[in-house]
């Protein structure tokens, strides 16, 4: 049950289209509601204002299937999160009107259309969350960041392929780093673009460390470590992969800009 349907509801309520009796049954399932194997957090979004988002390496498909369709009965959207083909195409075969993105690892369901806040009456641009990598094989990480803030209806612009290794790449980039109010960097390896960003920008800047690299990279050791002793100033940093977690850090900085705005 989200925002949305909940006022939804109540108007049917009070217009005399649900009786109370049927609108107390579909809140009977609130807080949460016990699956045996996950117990859904169905009223997250009316607390946090966003979703319970389904994480599903680990989980099998029949798992994956039955929480995402519950969901799907309650609320209005619906993103799971670090799953495969095969688990996706088990959902999309019953919700068909789910999109997967394989590069992301990501399934959306929604009801809206999904856009991004409108631009606001005097013309001037929404606030929005700027992603950058380090490098091409850093983009499942960087997409999964993009895509959950575009999920949960932030302005996103996208710098990929911008690592230290040609710096001059990130700078050919310079209007649109320096109008972000937020910054992703997202790099493996030795992690350094973070910093180089942070020594750049006003806004905040959140660095997410990758698993690529070679060996002394320590499957992301190496740039989390990096990143945690960054000499930049307004720098935070999420866990290896965490592109899900950096996305919704973003999102909520943007959220609060725009009620700040409104």
């Amino acid at each position: 049950m989200d925002a949305a349907k909940l006022k939804r509801l109540l108007t049917e309520i009070s217009a005399g289209a649900v009786t109370p009796d049927e609108g107390v049954e579909q809140l009977r399932s609130l807080p949460f509601e016990d699956l045996e194997h996950a117990r859904l957090d169905l009223h997250r979004e009316l607390r946090t204002g966003l979703p319970e988002v389904v994480f599903c390496e680990h989980k099998t498909a029949e798992q994956v299937l039955t929480i995402v369709e519950r969901l799907w009965q309650s609320h209005d959207r619906v993103l799971a999160t670090r799953i495969s083909k095969e688990k996706a195409a088990a959902v999309r075969e019953r919700v068909p009107e789910a999109r997967y993105d394989p590069v992301a690892r990501l399934l959306k369901l929604s009801r809206s259309d999904g856009s991004t806040p409108s631009t606001a009456d005097d013309g001037a641009s929404p606030a929005y969350a700027l992603v950058v990598s380090g490098g091409t094989s850093d983009l499942p990480v960087a997409e999964e960041a993009a895509q959950t803030l575009e999920f949960f209806g932030s302005r996103v612009e996208r710098a990929y392929d911008v690592g230290v290794a040609g710096v001059h790449r990130l700078l050919d980039h310079r209007d649109v780093i320096f109008g972000a109010d937020v910054v992703i960097s997202v790099a493996g390896m030795e992690g350094a673009l973070t910093s180089v960003v942070g020594g750049l920008v006003a806004c905040p800047v959140i660095g997410v460390p990758t698993s690529v690299g070679y060996g002394a990279s320590f499957e992301g050791v190496a740039p989390l470590l990096t990143m945690l002793n960054s000499c930049a100033t307004g720098v935070a940093v999420v866990n290896i992969d965490n592109g899900f977690g950096a996305g919704t850090f973003a999102h909520l900085i943007l959220r609060r800009l725009r009620e700040t705005a409104s």
